[in-house]
């Protein structure tokens, strides 16, 4: 199974995908629900769902795995060559100069840029210590005129993503691009393949979503179409294990994978998800129950799908569960193929769970 998580997430990991333009990672994972004998659809926005019939008594399941990347947009193109970007999602401005970045071109092609960063031996001492705000940098994919850059394809809109990139490290970890969230992607096509295998199950609807980085759009629409019970996200959750973190929370990497009990934005949309209690009660029984280690997050400064999601229809119960990761929506972002097994395995045993006995009456729970 970690052979599998582990090609899936390094395969999907390589191909750029902004937010907005998912169409390569969507035709990828299509695929490989294929070869597996799964079908699928895409709707408007670009959401990809597969839907695996179950027993129409049960309660019905949607899981989302967002598709998109975040990154930058062309706004300009400067008449000597060099281009200014818009950020698209949560892009950290402190880790942006002297990034390499792919500007997505069209056709599967791409084109390689730098974002240019202040030759040091020109900087003041005050700048030495300055975030560039995004406004002021710029990409240089070494055109000399306007003109060079229109006809390698760039124009206003194209989309700008950091270079992909593939680091194993030590122990089972990966580190690179967008492992937000290709490994959940991975996760959900592992999931994808277990299923087939089990055949007491409720209807389940995998969902590979667009537009999450973009304020979350794509999910909520097909929640609306396919009225789901409950709603389950995946999605990274932070990794507390590092100096910079310790005082947040207590999710360790390699520790298993993550059960969110509280998340709020705190600034902008000012949303977020508190779960709902028959499904925690659900995966911490299944968790003990199959001796997996299921860790818990509560924190404030990101949210998911489920924010929007769970108001969709007449309520939908909800939860995020999720996989420590470090360094959150940077180049280079780092899990732990452990964690995603065993997310998977958490997931698969707790969907077996929801049987005639389940319910989601809250009046069932103390709260």
């Amino acid at each position: 199974m970690q052979e599998r998580i582990r090609r899936w997430t390094e395969e999907l990991m390589m191909i750029p995908g902004l937010s907005g333009f998912e169409g390569t990672v969507r035709r990828h994972i299509r695929a490989e629900l294929k070869a597996m004998g799964i079908e699928s659809r895409t709707d408007m926005l670009g959401n990809l769902i597969a839907t695996i019939e179950g027993d129409v008594e049960l309660p019905s399941v949607m899981l989302i795995a967002h598709m998109d990347q975040l990154g930058l947009i062309v706004r300009k193109i400067e008449a000597n060559g060099l281009i200014r970007a818009e950020r698209v999602g949560g892009v950290p401005e402190r880790a942006l100069a002297a990034q390499e970045v792919l500007l997505s071109v069209g056709g599967g092609l791409s084109v390689p840029g730098i974002i240019a960063n202040k030759s040091h031996h020109a900087t003041t001492p005050e700048e030495k210590y300055r975030v560039v705000p995004y406004q002021e940098l710029y990409i240089d994919c070494g055109f000399s005129s306007a003109a060079e850059a229109l006809q390698a394809g760039i124009n206003i809109g194209t989309p700008i993503v950091y270079a992909p990139n593939v680091v194993e490290l030590a122990g089972g970890r990966i580190g690179g691009t967008s492992v937000d969230d290709r490994a959940a992607c991975a996760v959900m096509l592992e999931l994808a393949r277990a299923t087939r295998e089990i055949f007491t199950l409720p209807t389940i609807h995998l969902v590979f979503s667009v537009l999450e980085e973009f304020n979350l759009r794509g999910a909520v629409t097909a929640a609306q179409v396919l009225q789901p019970d409950i709603c389950i996200q995946l999605d990274l959750a932070l990794a507390t294990d590092t100096p910079d973190m310790g005082q947040r929370g207590d999710v360790r990497l390699g520790a298993g994978p993550v059960m969110s009990m509280f998340s709020f934005h705190g600034r902008g949309t000012l949303n977020g998800c508190i779960p709902h209690p028959a499904l925690v009660q659900l995966f911490q029984f299944t968790a003990d129950a199959e001796k997996i280690n299921l860790q818990r997050s509560a924190h404030i400064g990101a949210l998911t799908e489920t924010s929007y999601v769970q108001l969709v229809g007449k309520g939908v119960a909800s939860i995020d569960m999720g996989f420590p990761a470090r360094y959150t929506h940077s180049a280079l972002e780092v899990c732990d193929l452990a964690d995603l097994e065993g997310l998977t395995r958490l997931l698969t045993a707790a969907l077996t769970r929801i049987d005639r006995s389940f319910t989601l009456d809250r009046d069932q729970f103390f709260e």
